[in-house]
């Protein structure tokens, strides 16, 4: 696989939990956060599960148990940033905290630098601050006065930083993204139902009033979106990662306005171009300096 091509990956992963930010917040409606997390996770386990088998058929040599540790990392990371971000959603806005999550595409360079050693390519910089400044614009220009939740989705965008690092590591390393996609799941549909189970009230009645929401954060958001991006991060870096996944927030406008009919202002549509213009400057520049170099060195 190419780098373009796993970049177009998560591209539609990015597609998948913009729709699914919706869903996100709908279903807090009829069930606590920790019973969705924990039900979506579950779902998404049985999704992983005959990939995770085909998977180990093709295998020439088990699953190394410093893999299996890391995968369990990357589990705990992904729900610590989706406990997070789904408690963060009952106390502050959705605007908020779209904005708030998608600073995970500054965090994930920086911790780059500063676990791996790593440097990326210095185009990662000026694309990260556009695809912020992008989200601000997307949520209207503003945020309202920070609240609890907005501290939590902050959080949240660096376990989600944290997440991306790992598997990045862990994907190329192992060369597993299914195994790593069956046990992340795992860890979280655990973790989510022991605490919805000790903290939250649930009902047959919930479950069926968040079931549409359930089935695709399971089998969408959870499942497919993020074994696309276990896949795609084999063959890209965890900065040019975050940046395309930044397009969450651009697809969760247009879902928006499509499904719930809502506007998108003027500042809105430059957001959408300045995202947009972040994942193009990411994708083409380095190939193009890169071709410079090689024209001057032949010369």
């Amino acid at each position: 696989m190419t780098r373009a091509q796993a970049n177009l990956l998560l591209l539609l992963a990015g597609a998948i939990w913009g729709a699914g930010f919706i869903a996100q917040s709908t279903a807090m409606e009829s069930l606590g956060p920790m019973w969705f997390i924990g039900l979506r996770f579950a779902l998404a386990t049985l999704v992983a599960l005959p990939v995770a088998l085909w998977e180990n058929r093709r295998a020439t040599q088990p699953v190394r148990r410093s893999d299996l540790a890391g995968f369990v990392a990357i589990g705990l990371a992904l729900f610590a940033g989706a406990g997070s971000q789904q408690i963060g959603l009952l106390t502050t806005s959705v605007t908020n905290s779209g904005f708030l999550t998608g600073l995970y595409v500054v965090f994930t360079p920086i911790l780059t630098v500063f676990f791996l050693r790593r440097r990326p390519h210095w185009v990662i910089w000026p694309a990260a601050c556009m695809a912020t400044a992008g989200i601000f614009l997307l949520s209207g220009g503003s945020l309202a006065a920070l609240t609890v939740g907005d501290m939590l989705t902050i959080v949240c965008a660096v376990f989600w930083s944290i997440q991306m690092i790992l598997v990045g590591v862990y994907a190329v390393r192992s060369g597993r993204p299914g195994t790593l996609s069956l046990v992340q799941f795992a860890v979280c549909a655990v973790f989510g139902c022991m605490f919805g189970a000790i903290f939250e009230p649930i009902s047959l009645t919930a479950i069926q009033g968040a079931l549409a929401e359930i089935l695709y954060a399971g089998l969408f958001s959870s499942g497919f979106a993020f074994i696309l991006q276990n896949v795609a991060q084999r063959y890209t870096t965890a900065p040019q990662a975050a940046i395309f996944l930044s397009s969450e927030a651009l697809f969760a406008a247009l879902f928006g306005v499509l499904l719930l009919g809502e506007r998108i202002g003027p500042a809105g549509y430059v957001g959408c171009a300045v995202i947009f213009a972040a994942m193009l400057a990411v994708e083409l520049v380095p190939g193009l300096f890169s071709g410079r170099r090689k024209l001057a060195a032949e010369a």
